[in-house]
């Protein structure tokens, strides 16, 4: 499975594939029609509920985790999507949060690769 996680402001590469965005929220400084990004998919980022309560804290970090988990689990549908896109080839989660280790394109990732 070539799937790999890449902050938005990092320039794109031919092996990222398709780019899917996974926040909740478009980031700052970038208009809906950039090359950045192939396919916005919202309804696989965390909710708001869970994501204020994260706050990117990385002592929440396993428990946001698990709670994610269960939330992408009754996400049938976005997940199908996904899993489709990374069937025909690489595919890059791209984030917007500063911390490159305790974001939801790396949950996402690992919980993916971990076979949800």
């Amino acid at each position: 499975m070539d799937l790999y996680v890449k902050r938005i402001y990092s320039p794109r590469a031919p092996e990222d594939g398709v780019r899917v965005l996974v926040d909740r929220i478009w980031p700052r400084g970038f208009s809906r029609d950039t090359e950045a990004i192939d396919t916005w998919m919202k309804d696989l980022a965390p909710s708001n509920e869970l994501r204020h309560w994260f706050g990117h804290d990385p002592a929440r970090w396993p428990e946001f985790r698990r709670r994610y988990a269960d939330e992408l689990a009754s996400n049938g549908p976005a997940m199908a999507q996904l899993l489709a896109l990374v069937d025909k080839g690489p595919v890059t989660l791209v984030y917007s949060a500063r911390d490159e280790i305790h974001n939801q394109a790396v949950a996402l990732r690992e919980i993916l690769l971990e076979g949800l």
